[in-house]
């Protein structure tokens, strides 16, 4: 080519690659035989006519949605076509074969003209949306009047949709997954989105049917808390197990050594004492069905001694084996469900312990709609004093009419509209994004059925009796039980093990740890002049000790044993005092010595 300057650069993968005089005939051509399924159909390609250059991609991990090819302003799929994939004739392959719907990535995406509607079809567009949903994802697109809500709660609420409790699985009661929840009594969706269907949710529904009232409650839901109804929580609503399941093996050891399952004697090194393994059978597993509580023990095993003993004089080693059975979690204490004993890969006896536990929704859990309007548990009200309406329906859940207005998640209001009218009508309201059953309808609906329109109803308090001055947006709405709850999250420490490095108080739950102070809350006591609570966070409850320091070199010194003398390597003639501090600050100055710095401390008498 002569003139490379007026050609067009052409990229294949980000790589140049050439040029080309006719970018836009090029780019006609490449689409022209994709759709004739000459090339592959995965191939994008966009002209980009402010730089001059064709983007052609071609490599894996582009984002890339179907559309309908539109050409004159019509649509190349004809009615025959429609018929042919009703009567099972055409598949979605072929459609894409014949060039009746392309995918399309989000460079090509900035070049087409795409309608949303087949009205709205004109000479310039380019293709048409097979629907609207199609822009969402599966997860965001089973979210009801998802269009209603502002995007980044729809997000939130399709991120909540992989921490629901529900029926997540038809063989629950064999599989040992390390954790599992289980809901009693999940529900099919009244408000349902087309993609629900598609995916066959109903088979393994996650959510509930809640009576939702938006109202506040002596401020008990103030901000995100919800209130329940205590009726509603006896019969059932939000009811789950929680499995758990414990692991362990008779693992080999080289020079033939072996782990056992057993109860352990009572020369065992750590043996707990007899009361800790009564619940286990003559082969070391716990009875399925029996009740264990916290720190009690479900698998009996000895190991092998860690090191090997030395023979005494009369050449004979009765070998000391250690406990290392298996106890369950804190916090986790329940029934045993199945206890399965089987091999493992290397051909090791190979046990599996499976514990269940009732969750019964209790204050502190979370509850969400798929709006993203997640809150706790704030208080679970008896049913007598719950409000009511003229017709005795009380709600199951109240929630604050704050979470409305800044969130604008008016999804949410929809679908209890649309829920109140399925409830009545006995049938499903079709939520779709874009093309759901519109409001006018679902008012129509409500009419019919003697309700208001706008979803409010007269409601007279639990504990006067009295009416309420204002009229109560009601109607059900598609909840679900998160499994973040209270009972796996509530921890607290008195007293207990400390790192070994720091000697400061270990960390997480597990380890029986407490909740860090750190610098940020110290700040705040500094702020608020509290100095003796200062002390105590961060020095007596933490790691306080007690070091001589010289008073000449300014270094720690140590108890001399032998000589029963306190001093210090670098001046022992110099005089030396206690001084209480941080183990933790003693840490540090050992750690700049090794650094090659050599700190030294100033000591005055307390002021």
């Amino acid at each position: 080519m002569a003139d490379t300057a007026k050609n067009a650069k052409v990229y294949i993968n980000g790589r140049l690659i050439g040029f080309h005089s006719d970018p836009i005939k090029l780019t006609r051509e490449i689409i022209g035989r994709r759709r004739e399924s000459k090339i592959s159909a995965q191939i994008n390609v966009a002209y980009h006519e402010d730089t001059n250059e064709v983007y052609i991609n071609t490599d894996a991990g582009r984002v890339q949605r179907p559309l309908l090819v539109v050409e004159n302003g019509k649509i190349r799929m004809k009615e025959e076509h429609v018929k042919q994939l009703n009567e099972g004739k055409l598949a979605w392959k072929d459609l894409i074969e014949q060039g009746l719907v392309e995918y399309l990535d989000s460079e090509e995406e900035e070049n087409a003209f795409i309608a949303s509607k087949e009205e709205e079809l004109s000479k310039e567009h380019t293709h048409l949306e097979i629907s609207g949903a199609t822009i969402l994802s599966i997860i965001s697109s089973m979210v009801p009047y998802l269009e209603h809500d502002m995007a980044g709660k729809v997000l939130h609420g399709a991120k909540m949709f992989k921490q629901a409790q529900g029926f997540g699985a038809a063989n629950f009661g064999l599989r040992t997954d390390t954790e599992g929840f289980f809901l009693y009594y999940p529900q099919k969706s009244l408000v349902k989105t087309k993609t629900m269907d598609v995916i066959g949710i109903d088979q393994r529904p996650e959510i509930q049917n809640f009576v939702v009232a938006i109202m506040p409650f002596y401020g008990f839901n103030i901000l995100d808390a919800i209130i329940l109804n205590k009726g509603a929580v006896d019969r059932g609503l939000g009811r789950s197990t929680y499995f758990r399941t414990y692991e362990s093996a008779e693992n080999r050891y080289p020079g033939g050594q072996i782990d056992k399952f057993e109860i352990p004697p009572e020369d065992t090194i750590g043996f707990l004492g007899e009361e800790s393994y009564k619940k286990l059978g003559a082969d070391g597993f716990v009875q399925p069905e029996s009740f264990v509580g916290e720190n009690e023990i479900i698998v009996g095993i000895t190991s092998p001694p860690r090191f090997l003993e030395e023979i005494n004089e009369f050449g004979v080693v009765q070998e000391k084996r250690r406990d290392a059975s298996i106890s369950i979690r804190k916090g986790k204490e329940g029934h045993v469900d199945k206890v399965f004993v089987t091999e493992s890969e290397s051909g090791n006896k190979l046990v599996k312990v499976k514990v269940r536990s009732e969750r019964v929704p209790a204050l502190g859990d979370k509850f969400s709609s798929r709006h993203g309007q997640k809150g706790v548990v704030g208080l679970i009200v008896p049913e007598e004093d719950m409000p009511f309406t003229p017709d005795g329906i009380k709600p199951d859940l109240i929630l604050n009419p704050h979470s409305l207005p800044s969130r604008m998640t008016i999804g949410h209001m929809i679908e209890m509209l649309g829920g109140k009218a399925a409830a009545m009508k006995g049938m499903h309201i079709d939520g779709t994004p874009f093309e759901g059953t519109k409001e006018e309808e679902i008012e129509k609906m409500l009419d019919e059925a003697g309700f208001k329109k706008n979803g409010r109803e007269v409601f007279y308090d639990g504990t006067t009796g009295k009416r309420i001055n204002a009229e109560i947006f009601t109607g059900i709405v598609a909840y679900r039980r998160l499994f973040h709850m209270t009972a796996h999250k509530i921890q607290s420490r008195a007293k207990g093990p400390v790192q070994i490095l720091t000697r400061q108080p270990t960390e997480g739950k597990e380890k029986e740890g407490g909740l860090r102070f750190g610098e940020m809350e110290g700040e705040t006591l500094v702020g608020h002049g509290a100095a003796m609570l200062l002390q105590e966070k961060f020095i007596d409850d933490s790691d306080k000790v007690t070091m001589w320091v010289s008073e000449t070199a300014g270094v720690i010194g140590f108890e001399d044993q032998i000589r029963k003398t306190r001093r210090v390597l670098e001046a022992s003639d110099s005089k030396i005092y206690a001084v209480e501090m941080s183990y933790g600050f003693k840490l540090l100055l050992d750690e700049l010595k090794a650094l090659g710095v050599y700190p030294k401390l100033l000591l005055a008498d307390k002021v």
